[in-house]
């Protein structure tokens, strides 16, 4: 099922901000601690960074890496790389370095801008790939001066290498470059590398286009409605993931709106944030919502929300239930919304409607998107109420993964009318009204705090301990996180110092794991149990363990 048509933007991804932003030069773009950035201002950083990157030698069709948190320096980049016809390479900042080595590798990145606080790590992960220069960049660059001398003052100080460039620095290369006309690119061109797991477990790259973001604002705000100049959003999403860029960002900076952005925020402090920013509009993963009821809240105001929408993982209906309850009892008229989507489609792709009394659904496609219920190996298309694979068709879906041509074709499959289909690899059904409802992952796949974690990669990691035989990691629930994840282990020789070998499992996950990844538990057992096919099985040990 699909709703209304919409008209969509040729432009490049700079071109579409820089048109929408003539349209209101004095409202503001970004703030950042306190930092207001005007729509003018925002778009001459952009195009001083983009005179920057010609200096530093980026052409045409180049992969730069972009190894950033939220902050104005990554924004500018993301749309700067695009103006001079270059292609974004989005990185957790966070991963492990055998990760990086990974993320450079496949999009043969010449250049990468990283966090200066994780500059060891890349700089390790640099050598031997095709990374020519690491410009290192602080959190503090654009901070107010009080907030910037006080974070200078508590914060270590940060050996850099003496070949690494500092961001001022890099600017500094701009200087003597005049005026650069946006370098054409087509709207089908790829735009944006985002990151994510697969069946394989592997991280694949995926290749999304100028129309897959363009479209995305143009469908976010039909479905989302209401949305208006000037209104303030609290975009705390990182901007490595294509909620974080594709809404609280790419959305947001397209119909002048304010994205208050910030490096880094802890779940549990996010109502602080609500009440410190007033925002009119915020969006997050249920982990946020979940830490949000803990707190102790009841007689704020909140009327200040006019919009609330969760995504990045399945929202309980319990949940919900006590949100808007809570939202209600704080003089706020909205309910939290939640939609459905994924990377492959830059983000979300489904939306409920406001006040659409549909408990568990995650709404109705966007415009110009169709979902269908199929038979995961029959492929054939099943009934309203029947649970099967989601598969959708629509304007944001992806080009296919970066240099995986036989991933690609196991996700992006023509049907027998004619369209290609992005096959989710996620369980759900359709109701008689077309509202779709996500049940859970058909791929093995753990979500924690709206991160996807692919538990091979960390089971590959322990089993190259010397003395481990064999382990499991599984999804344990967690009321904040969602789920968390817990490595279950067998040893090859039972008669050591158990405790040392969970230490050095832990010393060695800490060096290959991303931290948002690593095992919050580590428990040596006996025995995994197993299935009668011999295949691990993972609901035996979370009923006996967990």
């Amino acid at each position: 099922m699909g709703s209304k048509h919409l008209e969509y933007s040729d432009l490049s991804l700079y071109n579409f901000i820089n048109e929408n932003s003539k349209r209101y030069p004095n409202r503001i773009a970004i703030e950042y601690f306190g930092k207001k950035i005007s729509y003018a201002k925002f778009m001459n950083c952009i195009d001083e960074v983009a005179k920057a990157l010609v200096g530093l030698g980026v052409k045409k069709g180049d992969f730069v890496s972009v190894c950033l948190p939220n902050t104005p320096e990554a924004i500018f980049l993301f749309y700067a790389i695009n103006k001079v016809g270059a292609i974004a390479n989005m990185i957790h900042p966070m991963s492990a370095e055998n990760e990086l080595v990974h993320y450079f590798t496949v999009s043969g990145s010449r250049f990468v801008f990283g966090l200066d606080m994780v500059a060891k790590r890349i700089q390790n992960a640099m050598k031997g790939t095709a990374i020519e220069k690491f410009i290192a960049v602080s959190v503090k660059y654009s901070m107010p001066l009080p907030i910037k001398v006080g974070f200078t003052l508590t914060s270590k100080k940060i050996e850099l290498a003496s070949e690494t460039i500092t961001w001022p620095e890099f600017m500094a290369m701009g200087k003597n470059t005049s005026e650069i006309a946006p370098v054409y690119v087509d709207k089908n061109d790829c735009a944006v590398i985002l990151y994510s797991g697969g069946t394989t477990g592997k991280s694949k790259g995926i290749m999304l286009s100028n129309f897959n973001f363009n479209a995305l604002v143009d469908q976010n705000i039909e479905a989302c409605g209401g949305l208006y100049e000037g209104m303030r959003v609290l975009s705390i999403m990182p901007i490595f993931h294509g909620f974080g860029l594709g809404v609280c960002v790419h959305t947001v900076l397209n119909f002048g709106a304010t994205a208050i952005i910030l490096p880094n925020f802890k779940a549990a402090e996010f109502h602080k944030l609500v009440f410190k920013y007033k925002p009119n509009l915020i969006a997050g993963v249920p982990a946020i919502y979940e830490s949000f009821l803990k707190a102790n809240i009841e007689n704020k105001d909140l009327s200040f929300l006019e919009c609330v929408i969760a995504g990045g993982d399945s929202l309980s209906v319990s949940t919900k239930e006590k949100f808007d309850k809570l939202l209600a009892a704080c003089n706020c008229k909205t309910e939290v919304r939640e939609g459905f989507g994924m990377t492959e489609s830059v983000t979300a792709s489904c939306l409920i409607p406001e006040k659409a009394n549909k408990p568990g659904s995650c709404g109705l496609p966007y415009p110009d998107t169709f979902y269908k219920i199929v038979d995961p190996t029959t492929r054939e298309e099943l009934p309203a109420g029947e649970i099967g694979e989601i598969i959708l068709r629509g304007p944001t879906v992806m080009l296919g993964y970066l240099n995986e041509p036989e991933e690609t074709a196991n996700t992006l499959r023509v049907r027998e009318d004619g369209y290609t289909w992005l096959h989710t690899g996620d369980l759900g059904y359709m109701d008689e009204d077309g509202f779709i409802y996500y049940k859970q992952r058909l791929k093995r796949m753990i979500v924690s705090g709206g991160y996807n974690i692919y538990p091979q990669n960390i089971e590959n990691v322990i089993n190259s301990h010397e003395n481990v035989l064999m382990c499991a990691v599984v999804g344990v629930p967690d009321q904040v996180m969602g789920e968390i994840c817990k490595a279950f282990i067998t040893l090859k020789n039972k008669d050591v110092d158990q405790d040392k070998i969970i230490d050095e499992i832990k010393t060695l996950c800490k060096t290959n794991v991303a931290r948002y990844a690593l095992p919050r538990e580590y428990k040596i057992i006996d025995e995994i149990p197993r299935t009668k096919v011999g295949k691990i099985a993972y609901m035996e040990l979370l009923e006996k363990y967990c």
